[in-house]
């Protein structure tokens, strides 16, 4: 359907025009902003739009008001109620309309229609070529159109009854799009919840509560911590190193009771947990990348989904000798930025300090349930992050974080159950995004038919 409607067509229908739109406005005003720094012209009752308030076409409040004087004195205008607002500068194709009079601000023009051009299709006309204006934008910060280049976009002009029979058909076909994607968008939003719930049962015990009972004999979570301690003893003793820091003590009265052959742990018990290394300064130094080291950031992390199969920058032998290689294996987690995102490596990574590495030792916990346990405590670590615009925790909060550890087999069968639930919900997830980005085609091949008088 969607190729259908994509199929072009430069023979306009009998009766249109192609025609430049400045010659179909009676008017175009512009707008300005008044000095921050005189009082009078600020808080008053004359609303003020910027691109700001165009989040929606029919905004229900507008963020600042002006007063009279700062109207009269200033390079703004009053746009009478219900008239066509465009950007031409950020949010290039954005359109508002309000139902009241209101200021403008530099970055947008009000188009007052003429007597052969129906608002509502006006409207809709420059929804559609949002693409082609930002293509003839300029600026090198912002992009922006100058008046002439508006003026002379070229619109089909139908007769102005056809005019008004094409804004009822898109109408009613985009509502009903609209109320699709609400569905789809509910939809995904119910399975993320539900991803969620799997997440809370697997690190609670409730999704292996009948493979516990056929299996009542298994190796404790309590004896694993215990070898891992003799272990380690025996290594401080014979190579007479320091000793290890100690983990701090948790409050076991505050946690919640866990099912038999668990207890509750620390990552600090069960493995390496340290920061990342990027030593040198600046960072953005040319000599640390290009090489053959993969160099993992925050947002590498941030959007792996569990587990990091690519790369998009890596260190040189420069970079890496200020650096850390750390082993395929070993779980990141971001401090700083995005905190507390997760993923394990599936390749040996450099990444720097706005990074930690956990590295489980043998037998201990299952890296992937550790990475796994850490998204279902992600809001409580972020609590401790400080209310900064650069949001970051340090080391020894992820220190202290109580970790439910099941016993070893235990652990196995939960990642068992658990991956085979997530994968069908990531393969149901990535359908409703494949029918999320199909509505958005469809979307714009309803306005280009429209505008192509092949909608009525």
């Amino acid at each position: 359907m969607i190729e259908a409607l994509l199929n072009t067509t430069e023979v306009l229908p009998k009766g249109w025009r192609l025609v430049q739109l400045g010659d179909v406005l009676s008017d175009i005003i512009g707008g300005g902003t008044p000095s921050r720094e005189v009082e009078r012209y600020w808080n008053g009752d004359i609303p003020w739009i910027t691109v700001k308030d165009m989040r929606t076409r029919r905004p229900e409040a507008i963020q600042e008001h002006i007063t009279e004087a700062g109207v009269n004195e200033c390079a703004t205008n009053i746009i009478p109620a219900d008239t066509v607002i465009t950007a031409t500068r950020v949010g290039l194709g954005k359109v508002v309309r309000v139902p009241y009079p209101a200021a403008i601000n530099q970055d947008l023009k009000a188009l007052i229609v003429g007597p052969d051009l129906d608002k509502d299709y006006l409207e809709w006309w420059i929804i559609s070529q949002a693409n082609h204006i930002e293509s003839i934008g300029s600026g090198t910060t912002v992009k922006g159109i100058r008046l002439n280049q508006l003026k002379e976009l070229q619109i089909p002009l139908a007769p102005l009854p056809q005019q008004r029979r094409i804004v009822e058909a898109i109408e009613l076909q985009l509502g009903r799009l609209d109320a699709a994607v609400a569905r789809l968008q509910g939809a995904k939003a119910r399975l993320k919840r539900y991803k969620q719930a799997v997440l809370k049962a697997a690190v609670e015990g409730r999704l292996t509560e009948e493979w516990r009972d056929k299996n009542p004999d298994i190796e404790s979570a309590e004896r694993i911590v215990e070898r891992i301690q003799e272990r380690r003893a025996t290594i401080e003793r014979t190579s007479r190193k320091t000793k290890t820091s100690t983990p701090a003590e948790l409050d076991l009265d505050s946690l919640p009771s866990l099912p038999e052959g668990w207890m509750w742990s620390t990552l600090p018990q069960l493995g390496e947990l340290n920061r990342g290394k990027s030593k040198h300064r600046p960072r953005d130094d040319k000599r640390l990348y290009g090489g053959p080291y993969p160099f993992i950031q925050t947002g590498d992390v941030r959007y792996a989904n569990g587990r990091l199969t690519e790369f998009t920058s890596t260190y040189s032998e420069f970079g890496l000798a200020q650096s850390r290689l750390w082993p395929a294996g070993t779980m990141c987690i971001t401090i700083a930025a995005n905190i507390a995102d997760t993923a394990v490596l599936e390749f040996d990574a450099c990444f720097p300090d706005s990074v930690v590495g956990f590295i489980p030792e043998e037998d201990s916990i299952d890296v992937h349930f550790a990475e796994l346990y850490i998204r279902t405590v992600k809001q409580d670590i972020e609590r401790y992050a400080p209310a900064t615009a650069q949001k970051n925790i340090n080391l020894e909060v992820l220190r202290d974080v109580a970790i439910a550890l099941p016993p070893r087999a235990e652990q196995a069968e939960i990642m068992r159950i658990a991956n085979s639930i997530l994968t069908t919900t990531d393969e149901t997830e990535a359908t409703l995004d494949a029918q999320l980005q199909q509505a958005v085609r469809l979307r714009q091949a309803v306005l280009k038919r429209a505008f192509e008088g092949r909608l009525v």
